[in-house]
């Protein structure tokens, strides 16, 4: 058990972070989509670390985040279409997988040993302002234990790993509520995870249409266990009206509704409130959970990728 330490978002706490990060600590940190739970890329104890504290499967590849796109190429290769994705929407919710840099220096855990590495810069000021002041490539994926529900205030990262991690960086609630877009080239580009950038807007600056990864292919990416961001309750999913014994969690206008992820029917709103209902629901104890059906476009996608996989058999 460590002591795990609240900082401001203020020029003292990133400080402490930074100096947390680079001493092999590990630190929670917002970003626009949810909190990371970070660790120097380049720290196979730190990594370790990571795996240990969320109860993480070793084999499930961790993100790196950095503060700009000119950091990439100590790291990875960032060319063609990767290359056009990145000037187009970073920083932002999408991650690129990439081939690695020989002698790069992350460690091997990051990618599961695998030859790519997954990378994003992400579109918040506190967060890139750690990343440079540590100056290390800083591995996150989401601050939760392995397969709950993702984190996007850090009293949802306190309530899931207090005690296993050395700090949180408080920044207020993130803004998207999702995790990011992930993107592979094979060489094409392939939508590995919908996530808080849309796919059409991808498809849109590449000029076309992205392959999509089959649902039973080898992990290659963060975020394609076929359980995961599972709350306790069981969850049913496109729920015309909550049955006895159930908590309704509603989208648009429907009745009844113990909460609703957006009553007018917005994805932006409803993307923002997923995890953040999800965990109020969870809290009242295992009473099932129904769902609304909420459309497969835009973030929507992002929305029941989620959705799917927190209502799949647990293994």
């Amino acid at each position: 058990m460590v002591e795990t330490e609240v900082l401001k978002p203020d020029a003292g706490g990133i400080a402490r972070a930074s100096a947390l990060l680079r001493g092999g600590g590990l630190v929670s940190f917002p970003t626009e989509t949810v909190y990371g739970l970070g660790a120097d890329a380049t720290d196979d104890r730190a990594v370790a670390r990571v795996f240990e504290a969320k109860g993480r499967p070793s084999f499930n590849p961790l993100i790196v985040h950095l503060p700009d796109a000119g950091a990439v190429a100590g790291y990875a290769r960032l060319e063609g279409d990767a290359a056009r994705l990145a000037d187009a929407f970073w920083p932002g919710p999408i991650t690129l997988v990439l081939p690695l840099r020989e002698g790069g220096g992350l460690s091997p855990l990051v990618s599961a040993g695998l030859p790519t590495v997954a990378v994003r810069v992400p579109d918040h000021a506190l967060a890139r302002a750690l990343l440079a002041r540590a100056g290390r490539p800083v591995a996150a994926p989401s601050a939760n234990p392995s397969g709950r529900i993702s984190p996007t205030t850090a009293e949802h990262v306190l309530a899931g790993l207090a005690g296993r991690i050395e700090a949180v960086l408080d920044g207020g609630p993130c803004a998207v509520g999702v995790e990011s877009t992930i993107i592979g080239f094979d060489p094409t580009p392939v939508l590995l995870r919908p996530g808080g950038l849309p796919v059409e807007a991808i498809e849109a600056c590449l000029g076309g249409p992205l392959l999509h990864r089959a649902p039973d292919s080898t992990i290659n990416a963060p975020g394609q266990l076929g359980s995961h961001y599972a709350p306790v309750a069981p969850l049913r999913l496109n729920a015309a009206a909550a049955r006895p014994g159930e908590r309704l969690l509603g989208f648009g206008p429907v009745e009844a509704a113990a909460l609703n992820l957006s009553p007018s029917g917005d994805m932006v709103e409803a993307a923002a409130n997923l995890f953040h209902h999800l965990h109020a629901l969870d809290s009242g104890g295992a009473m099932p959970i129904a769902v609304s059906p909420i459309p497969d476009t835009g973030l929507g996608r992002a929305i029941n990728d989620r959705l799917r996989r927190a209502a799949a058999p647990r293994g």
